[in-house]
């Protein structure tokens, strides 16, 4: 089996060259009945945690892709501790695995900032594992953007209001606080703590999660019947079992 490095933020030394950009995805390990909750049902608990499987893997495999031509390193921030065996034959030989920190959701992204940035990162991209068909040249575009000398940030909106990448170069805690997590009024929010604070913003394409059955609904019918019918590089772990649903009479 597969074991995964685990990055240490309590280390002095670097863990990471110089200049490396940290695109990490935030993830809950895919257990039945702990993930894609929102989509029991149409799903069973056990089909939920695999399409949540296949998210991951699609999007973890778009990262690997992009860091294979861009000064970029694939991460996984994990939860909980202990789960890491959860993630062979999901994630790439190439990720390294952070655990997350933290109770409330926005201290677990501030955290996973800071501890990038204590590994030897110089810039930080959190994204969700909701979002399976954002393009990796959206990837790309914000690992381009952070290696600008100026401080900015770079965020993916989502069209729910959120967002699926949220990109940095320096940890700041009021870019996670008192904001209305899980609402649309998300990515509104942050951008007024980004101004707030005097820090540039550059937008990313938009995008959109998959997390209650109309999102999924959407997802296939662009994956399986519409905008992406024809090509099958386009998340295709989610595509194969969007299929399968399909056939169950469950899409």
């Amino acid at each position: 089996m597969k074991q995964f490095r685990i990055f240490d933020p309590t280390l002095s030394a670097p863990q990471v060259p110089h200049g490396f950009c940290a695109l990490a995805v935030m993830t809950k390990a895919p257990h039945a009945g702990r993930v894609k909750t929102r989509l029991v049902p149409p799903l069973a608990p056990g089909e939920a945690a695999e399409l949540n499987k296949c998210f991951l893997r699609d999007t973890a495999a778009m990262i690997s892709n992009v860091c294979s031509h861009c000064v970029a390193k694939g991460i996984a921030v994990y939860t909980p501790v202990g789960a890491e065996s959860a993630y062979a034959g999901i994630l790439p030989a190439d990720f390294t695995l952070l655990p997350q920190r933290g109770e409330k959701f926005g201290e677990r992204l501030y955290f996973a900032v800071e501890d990038l940035l204590k590994c030897g990162f110089d810039s930080v991209c959190l994204i969700d594992s909701d979002s399976p068909t954002v393009s990796p040249t959206n990837f790309e575009r914000a690992v381009q953007v952070l290696a600008a000398p100026e401080d900015r940030l770079v965020l993916g909106p989502s069209d729910d209001g959120g967002y699926y990448l949220i990109g940095l170069k320096k940890s700041d805690r009021r870019l996670f606080e008192q904001i209305d997590w899980s609402t649309e009024r998300v990515f509104n929010q942050t951008i007024q703590r980004a101004n707030d604070i005097e820090l540039q913003v550059e937008l990313l394409p938009t995008g959109y999660d998959v997390d209650d059955e109309a999102g999924l609904r959407r997802l296939g019918d662009e994956l399986l019947k519409n905008e992406w019918g024809s090509n099958s590089e386009v998340a295709p772990s989610t595509r194969r079992f969007l299929a399968t649903l399909v056939g169950r009479k469950k899409l």
